[in-house]
């Protein structure tokens, strides 16, 4: 059986997305990161860097969730293309996604909502460079209907997490026509819908 060390978080939901999307039985274990237990010594055996998602697969151990989402799709032979420019697109994006717009979005909450002290020009810095790779995806996505092409893969997949927490980082789908019917489209996959709601029971009441 498949474990799955997470919490709702936008890289979190994507290792559900694809479990739910592939149709693989897992089991979720509960990691707050609200409350800190990514730092308590069990967690820490699992993952050294103390950062949800963790998958464990038959005793295999694995971290970072663009990582996951290669395993998950090799091991099924969905959701990535086995060969050519398909294959090399989704890698594109995930590689992009993981340099670029999950940085950007991360830094941007982290300097609006959790800094120590205001920091106007991190935060202007990371929200800028935030929007400008949602007009990226806008234009890329006027053209086609999922960001490698027209079919749905694990790119879209780990591009969806931060979308689904796109207020964290003070950002907006407005103004993003291309990019909020891509949204919608794969919001209403009931693979994405069955994973996002598995994720924020997890979440303890206020």
């Amino acid at each position: 059986m498949i474990e799955v060390h997470a919490f709702a978080t936008p890289n979190s939901v994507k290792v559900l997305i694809a479990l739910e999307e592939l149709r693989l039985p897992y089991e979720l274990k509960p990691v707050n990161v609200r409350r800190g237990e990514q730092k308590a010594e069990a967690f820490l055996a699992l993952n050294s860097n103390g950062k949800v998602p963790v998958l464990v697969d038959d005793g295999f151990v694995l971290t970072e969730s663009a990582a996951i989402l290669v395993h998950l799709a090799e091991k099924t032979g969905k959701l990535l293309p086995q060969h050519g420019v398909g294959r090399a697109r989704v890698f594109e994006q995930l590689f992009f996604h993981a340099s670029g717009l999950s940085p950007a979005f991360g830094n941007a909450g982290f300097f609006k909502r959790a800094s120590p002290e205001p920091q106007p020009i991190a935060e202007a810095r990371f929200t800028t460079e935030g929007d400008r790779l949602l007009g990226l995806l806008d234009r890329k996505l006027a053209s086609q209907s999922f960001v490698t092409g027209e079919e749905f893969t694990i790119a879209d997949i780990a591009h969806f997490g931060w979308m689904w927490r796109i207020a964290f980082p003070g950002l907006s789908l407005d103004g993003r026509p291309n990019l909020s019917r891509w949204f919608d489209t794969v919001a209403a996959r009931p693979a994405v819908e069955l994973a996002i709601a598995r994720v924020e029971a997890i979440v303890p009441a206020a």
